[in-house]
């Protein structure tokens, strides 16, 4: 994820301070990792100091100054290009899963990694479970439908993934250590 692009996309709704970002970040992409105050506050720094984001001012509420940021015709260029590219695919498999179940493979014997296997597409199921729990409950928002969707289909690719190897298992094996 573009940190910078992610608040320069937040800051063209228009001015905002630091916290005012953190919650909107948190708000807008629920199944995202929160943000630390730190990093929005250093990022905003980055950001300003290339000339994408000015200061527009302090406030004050029950609290400490609250410096507010927005966006300048250079900060609304780089938005708009960068939400105009096109990500490539990514060109490796660069998965956990996937080089865990590899290294597997390498150390364990077969009774090992199918036991890998097994318990690895039980949590992936396990995690489908309560996702799909999050989508029927009363105060889930679109942010959080739409954030379950993307996890929804991407478990389900790797519990499809997960159940073909563990058919191969025997054959992938075997060939590892021949």
């Amino acid at each position: 994820m573009s940190m910078p692009h992610v608040l320069l996309g937040l800051l063209a709704a228009g001015n905002r301070h630091g916290y005012e970002l953190k919650r909107a970040h948190d708000s807008r992409l629920p199944r995202a990792k929160p943000l630390a105050f730190g990093q929005v506050y250093a990022t905003l720094g980055r950001l300003q100091r290339d000339g994408l984001v000015v200061t527009t001012g302090q406030e004050r509420e029950a609290g400490p100054d609250r410096t507010a940021y927005a966006l300048t015709d250079q900060g609304r260029a780089a938005l708009a290009g960068w939400l105009a590219a096109v990500e490539p695919p990514m060109p490796y498999v660069t998965s956990t899963l996937f080089t865990k179940v590899a290294v597997a493979l390498l150390v364990a014997d077969l009774n090992a990694a199918r036991s890998y296997l097994i318990a690895q597409a039980r949590a992936h199921t396990d995690r489908l479970r309560e996702l799909t729990a999050v989508k029927t409950a009363p105060s889930t928002t679109l942010d959080d439908v739409v954030a379950v969707d993307y996890a929804v289909a991407h478990l389900d690719a790797d519990l499809r993934w997960l159940r073909t190897t563990l058919a191969r298992v025997a054959d992938w094996h075997r060939e590892v250590h021949s």
